[in-house]
């Protein structure tokens, strides 16, 4: 496994990472998320994520029991802060008053006394962002929390962010969590040189746009029973991802992987992790072999010509938008 520093900190995370959106605590089964986290766990994987919102607790709950005898300095925990956890006015956002409770809530569901890296889930237009920074500044002056990161901010909120921050001698944010992809690049404009020039590591979410650029959809055919997009509450996510022109476009590049030893997973993966933003490339996983094979990612190195041609057979298909985790 490789390892990479995580933006311009000292912390050593995993080039490939594995998060549980839409998978431990929901769609897969306790016993089996917990073996594909302790076989990641086996082939050097360091850095697990997770969210509050995730299954209301129930993916924090599994992670915290996966990791539970593991030696305490050999991995990362990140999670995340935002999202409704409960149905009163303060029960979500950015405010002091819900980050402490649900940092609090999170280390009690973890099992730990700390959290590696505390993500701001999304921006909170109802919070002053020198309230939600001054509360992360805390928590990390209480070293329940080490780093603090965002996912799915604007360049200009992130920017924001960093320069009040720095202004008021703040803790600094270490890591953007975006949807970053082969077919969804619209982080590449704005975003990702903003993080290069203030050193946030990137941890790109859906590096395999939700199961799509495996090849396992095809054209014309509907979905294979028991994937994503098979479910009804899952598949809605995916819409946009599931016209015949971009699966047409994808299959294109299951002969160019093949060409070179990889698998399509393997492939796209590896196209993420060429930029040296990308401190690590955060993955799903319901299996212990979809980690193996994930993981084989990270040392794959290709050309040039062979990320030119990829960008040929995708010609059409590159979407632009937001994104969910």
């Amino acid at each position: 496994m490789e390892y990479r520093r995580l933006g311009k900190t000292g912390l050593k995370v995993s080039a490939i990472s594995l998060g549980s959106w839409l998978t431990f605590g929901a769609a897969v089964e306790r016993e089996a998320a917990v073996a594909t986290i302790h076989r990641a766990y086996d082939l050097g994987i360091n850095f697990f994520d997770t969210a509050n919102v995730y299954a209301r607790g129930a993916a924090e709950e599994v992670v915290g029991e996966a990791l539970r005898g593991l030696p305490r300095s050999s991995y990362v925990v990140a999670t995340k802060v935002f999202g409704a956890m409960g149905d009163g006015p303060n029960d979500r956002g950015l405010s002091r008053k819900h980050i402490m409770e649900q940092c609090h809530a999170s280390l009690r569901r973890l099992g730990l006394d700390y959290i590696d890296l505390y993500y701001c889930h999304r921006y909170d237009p109802e919070t002053d962002p020198e309230e939600t920074l001054r509360a992360l500044d805390d928590l990390v002056t209480q070293g329940k929390v080490l780093y603090v990161g965002i996912s799915e901010w604007t360049a200009a909120q992130i920017a924001d962010a960093v320069y009040l921050a720095r202004r008021l001698g703040l803790d600094p944010i270490a890591a953007d969590q975006p949807v970053y992809n082969l077919l969804h690049r619209l982080i590449e404009a704005e975003i990702m040189p903003l993080c290069a020039r203030e050193g946030i590591g990137l941890v790109p979410f859906s590096p395999l746009a939700q199961g799509v650029l495996t090849g396992k959809y095809r054209p014309g055919q509907a979905p294979p029973p028991g994937t994503r997009a098979a479910d009804p509450d899952q598949g809605r996510w995916m819409q946009r991802l599931m016209s015949d022109p971009v699966l047409e476009a994808v299959q294109r590049l299951v002969p160019l992987a093949r060409e070179h030893g990889l698998s399509p997973s393997q492939l796209a993966l590896a196209w993420v992790l060429r930029r040296p933003e990308v401190s690590s490339a955060l993955t799903g996983a319901t299996r212990p072999e979809q980690v193996e094979e994930n993981a084989k990612a990270a040392g794959v190195r290709l050309g040039d010509q062979v990320w030119a041609e990829v960008d040929r057979r995708l010609e059409g298909a590159v979407l632009v938008g937001p994104g969910q985790n």
